[in-house]
């Protein structure tokens, strides 16, 4: 496959990869509102719907549920927390870190309705949030 002159594609390829790396950074550590004006980062998520909830999946390794903090506000969800480096890593030799650390917000628009509980644990290092629909019942097709 011929693909014309080559400083032509190589010009595109290299603008094309430039403008994901920008995505991404933009995606991955774009710095969000705290109320005590903080800089952080937000971690990545996928928004799921079931017949009776709602999932909410954010990659978060190394920070424990127990520690966060969900809020939901005219319909969008707020997650918020720290992560922070395991003591251990205190005293290493660090060779990469690529891991954002610090404080986190995410906030992410809801799909439309009400809901009866929340409740989050950790699953394959991300953060699940799990909104129960108002008005459904588990076990009922």
């Amino acid at each position: 496959m011929a693909r014309g002159n080559p400083r032509d594609w190589m010009w595109s390829e290299a603008l094309q990869m430039l403008a994901r790396a920008e995505g991404l950074h933009r995606e991955v550590f774009r710095p969000g509102v705290t109320p005590r004006r903080e800089t952080c980062w937000e971690p990545p998520a996928d928004v799921l719907e079931t017949d009776d909830a709602v999932l909410v999946l954010l990659a978060l390794p190394g920070v424990d549920p127990e520690h966060v903090q969900i809020l939901i506000e005219g319909g969008v969800l707020i997650v918020a927390g720290e992560r922070v480096l395991p003591e251990e890593l205190h005293r290493a030799v660090i060779h990469r870190l690529e891991l954002p650390r610090g404080r986190f917000e995410r906030r992410l628009e809801l799909p439309a309705g009400r809901y009866d509980s929340v409740r989050n644990f950790a699953a394959n290092g991300c953060l699940v949030v799990h909104l129960a629909k108002a008005g459904t019942r588990r076990g009922t097709p």
